[in-house]
């Protein structure tokens, strides 16, 4: 292991703000490290100062000699007159880069389908391409290169689910060797408990860091704020809740979270489920009625491709549907046939009496007219409370619950940022009171607490909710029902959720259209008796025990770093101990989950 780049109290400042103040860390060879926070906060900026593109005010970054490093930055930075193989391939013979497995495996897995339906393939130029084919062609380009140091700013924007799926595997497989590093920005959550082993928090200035992917930060924030007690209790909550739904839900059963499980257990064991289905199904269907949204025989095309063929889909009061496919395969067409906005080629479609629509778009135009207004007004104006969970909620009590606080909810619309435009925008369709609502790609430009305080919002809302996504995390928190579209005009019901749509993506033949599997079952393995249930419980403890000490041994060891920050090779010798202690914590943690199975 050594050290790739090192940052010793580098301070940046845009304008009077520090959005990096003294902070010191380093990223090692065999380092994955994910990179979260608020929006504006300098997650961008410090991929700048480990890049040595961003000029710091005070400090120093240092680089390992001949680092070769790779960036994929947030804005689209392509020539739109230069080809794909230009920008991807560069000056490669094509016998050369042809005989690179590592190569076609990029072209296959990232330009594949998309670069087939291009015009020219290869020699396609990317001013025609659309914003998810241009990403996708910039992160093919850094993935060829031969670099140590890999930066990526926000990879899984523009991406779809399979996309993002195959670019998690993809660094997984290539990233994680022991002579390279990979830093990520996301607030794709999924995406960093699949790929990363570290997070770093940027908040106010500093850099807090933290093993593990997001299972693992959301506990170590909820016993932060615990110990500290500086949190309101709000915050703690949704904390909680948040770590709850980790616990129970398909992510923490196929991950491996760096924390103490037992602390995890002791914080939620009065934690209820995010939502009662049964009583939001029960307020929903006296709001609505028997009748939602029904589609009867419905089909609609676009020249060659199908987007609905023949469809029969009844939307019933309280459902919550996710919406899963390829970019380019209807999803948001389907979202406007429902609201209305696009007729079909034929068939019918169906609205139910008190049926009050709600429509989170991909676009924010609509906010264009209120440039001049005020946060507060532009809220005001759709209306000045709503009620969510029973419960009478004011204007400005939902906004701060959104990240507007008192201060910003006097600021110009025009001023917003993209992700305070998109926060606004939800705000004004939630307090319309609709009770169907449909979002339209809405994590675009949300970091990771304002969308956990959006799932918690939507958890307490008593309506139907379809929602069309890229982020697989939000959909699995969010809805309790998966539909897809293959691009045969048939909407496939997903009884094994998104997992089972890129079993059935990776299966299909190209072109083809494969027909939904059912999902395997499982046979069920006798319970254990008693004697199994104690000695489980004592391996428990003598677990936890162990994984205390080797909590106490990795402060002592980050200590440690944090003191020698700008020593080089006390910084190897300390990482490859630190390294030593999370494998001897990763083997207990999957003891404790067998135990703890058996133990209940």
């Amino acid at each position: 292991m050594a050290n790739l780049a090192n940052v010793e109290r580098v301070t940046v400042h845009t304008g009077i703000t520090a959005v990096l103040d003294d902070i010191s860390l380093g990223v090692n060879t065999g380092d994955r490290i994910g990179v979260v926070g608020a929006n504006g906060g300098g997650k961008s900026t410090l991929l700048g100062v480990l890049a040595r593109t961003r000029e710091i005010d005070s400090g120093r970054v240092t680089h390992a000699g001949g680092l070769r490093i790779a960036t994929v930055a947030q804005d689209d930075l392509l020539d739109p007159a230069a080809t794909v193989r230009e920008i991807v391939l560069g000056e490669r013979a094509e016998h050369d880069w042809a005989g690179q497995a590592w190569i076609r495996d990029v072209l296959a897995g990232l330009l594949g389908d998309h670069q087939a339906a291009a015009v020219g393939g290869l020699d396609a130029r990317v001013g025609t391409m659309s914003g998810g084919e241009r990403r996708r062609v910039a992160l093919a380009a850094a993935l060829v290169t031969e670099a140590d140091l890999l930066l990526l700013d926000e990879p899984t924007n523009h991406l779809d689910v399979e996309g993002v799926a195959w670019l998690a595997d993809h660094l997984v497989r290539t990233w994680a060797r022991p002579d390279r590093g990979l830093v990520v920005v996301t607030h794709d959550r999924w995406f960093l408990d699949a790929v990363v082993t570290q997070t770093w928090e940027v908040v106010a200035g500093a850099v807090s860091a933290y093993d593990g992917g997001y299972a693992a930060y959301i506990l170590a924030r909820a016993e932060r704020d615990r110990i500290a007690a500086v949190t309101a209790e709000r915050r703690n909550n949704l904390l909680r809740k948040e770590l709850a739904w980790l616990r129970r839900g398909a992510p923490a059963r196929t991950s491996k979270p760096k924390f103490r499980l037992d602390a995890a257990s002791a914080l939620i064991e009065n934690e209820p489920p995010p939502r009662d289905s049964v009583e939001l199904m029960r307020f929903a269907t006296a709001r609505l009625g028997k009748d939602v949204i029904d589609l009867h025989d419905a089909s609609l095309a676009f020249g060659d491709l199908p987007i609905l063929k023949r469809v029969t889909w009844q939307l019933a009061p309280g459902e919550r549907i996710g919406l899963v496919g390829v970019n380019g395969a209807g999803k948001s067409t389907v979202l406007r046939v429902l609201d209305g906005s696009q007729p079909l080629d034929s068939g019918k479609r169906k609205v139910g009496s008190t049926v009050r629509i709600g429509v989170v778009s991909q676009e924010v135009r609509e906010l264009e007219a209120l440039a001049g207004a005020k946060v507060i007004e532009a809220i005001e104006a759709v209306r000045a409370s709503t009620v969510l969970d029973g419960k009478p909620v004011s204007a400005s009590s939902l906004a701060k619950r959104l990240g507007f606080p008192g201060p910003r909810q006097q600021a110009r619309v025009g001023d917003l940022s993209g992700g305070e435009r998109r926060r606004l925008q939800i705000l004004r369709v939630l307090l319309d009171e609709p009770n169907v609502l449909l979002l339209d790609e809405p994590t675009n430009d949300l970091d990771i607490d304002t969308l956990t305080a959006l799932e918690d919002l939507l958890d307490g809302w008593a309506g139907t909710l379809v929602v069309v996504s890229h982020d697989r995390y939000l959909l699995e928190r969010l809805t309790d029902k998966q539909l897809a579209l293959l691009g045969d005009g048939r909407l496939r019901d997903l009884p094994g959720g998104v997992d089972q749509y890129l079993d059935l993506r990776s299966a299909a033949p190209t072109g083809a259209s494969p027909s939904i599997r059912p999902a395997a079952t499982t046979a069920t393995a006798p319970g254990p008796n008693p004697a199994q249930v104690r000695e489980a419980r004592k391996e428990v403890a003598r677990i936890e025990k162990q994984l205390q000490r080797l909590a106490e041994k990795a402060d002592r060891i980050h200590a440690d770093m944090a003191a020698q920050a700008s020593d080089h090779t006390a910084m190897t010798a300390l990482s490859l101990a630190l390294r030593e202690v999370d494998g001897q914590v990763a083997e207990l943690e999957e003891a404790w989950l067998a135990a703890a199975e058996i133990a209940g």
